[in-house]
């Protein structure tokens, strides 16, 4: 354990959700603390501060963000990086497409057959649409189900399923990747963070 902290800034509550109960468990042990900060509703300076506040500790910190319509990795990271001018374009992740996909990657076959759910092979292009259309009708609540999902997430399913969640699990050195990423396209162009 090192004597840092890590805080991991997500957009919403979905992903809030999804951090706290599927990646903090794994990465909680590595740092003094982790904390989850939900940044899509603040103003850009006051997370520029907090940012700042954050390297002169020399704490460590996470951007996450859907790429949603950006054309590509770097398009995003530069949307980013323009909101928040402190942000190292090594700490920005770029979740593909959006964190639904990362959701319903982790259902494997039999839970997704428990579900009634027809989850595809991969969910790199699925959109918060997409995955809206999957949720059955027993869940009165959208919550409800990803909860459900969270519950039965398998790791080396989501690997498998998601690219995006293949790479953010290898280079944080969580979980060996599923299956060897290509030597060109979107998701090399993330980045490495900065030391």
């Amino acid at each position: 354990m090192t004597e840092r902290r890590l805080y991991i800034l997500v957009e919403g509550n979905d992903d809030e959700r999804f951090f706290g109960r599927i990646i903090l468990p794994l990465i909680s042990h590595r740092y003094r603390s982790v904390r989850l900060i939900k940044y899509a509703c603040l103003k850009s300076a006051r997370v520029c501060k907090f940012i700042q506040s954050i390297r002169r500790t020399g704490d460590e910190y996470l951007v996450v963000t859907d790429i949603d319509q950006a054309p590509g990795v770097m398009a995003k990271k530069q949307v980013i990086l323009d909101r928040f001018c402190v942000v190292n374009p090594g700490a920005v992740m770029v979740i593909i497409q959006e964190i639904e996909s990362w959701y319903l990657a982790g259902l494997g076959p039999s839970d997704a057959r428990i579900l009634g759910v027809s989850v595809p092979d991969s969910t790199d292009h699925l959109t918060k649409e997409e995955f809206n259309r999957t949720i059955p009708s027993q869940y009165v609540s959208r919550i409800a189900y990803m909860l459900e999902i969270l519950s039965r997430f398998s790791i080396p399913e989501a690997c498998r399923k998601n690219r995006s969640f293949q790479y953010f699990m290898g280079r944080h050195h969580i979980a060996p990747p599923a299956r060897s990423l290509p030597e060109t396209g979107e998701l090399k162009d993330q980045g490495e963070p900065e030391s």
